[in-house]
């Protein structure tokens, strides 16, 4: 397991997170422009940096469970929002690129 700091750890989180948003909606923009190749790209690239962040909670749930006593600071509650928030939009970009592909045709 990494040994960072708590900080750092929610920092990840919340860089990683807010990536794999911002690429979801991209994603978006590009299926409703019929770029669906670009679309798929994007919603991949989420997928992979949603899993980063994914890998950031689980570090700190390990270390709440081997006794760390982890703080529900307000940083930590935005990083678990961003992740949250995230994977709802990134399930959203995958079903806006369906429609658009059904539409389109």
């Amino acid at each position: 397991m990494n040994e960072k700091p708590l900080e750092e750890v929610i920092m990840e989180l919340i860089v990683n997170s807010g990536n794999a948003r911002s690429m979801a909606m991209e994603a978006i923009k590009c299926a409703k422009a019929c770029k669906y190749d670009e679309a798929d790209r994007l919603i991949s690239d989420a997928e992979n940096e949603i899993h980063k962040a994914h890998e950031f909670q689980t570090e700190l749930v390990y270390k709440e469970a081997g006794g760390e006593k982890i703080e529900m600071s307000l940083l930590m509650c935005h990083g678990q929002d961003h992740l949250m928030t995230a994977m709802v939009v990134i399930e959203m970009a995958e079903e806006f690129l369906e429609l658009y592909k059904i539409i389109k045709k």
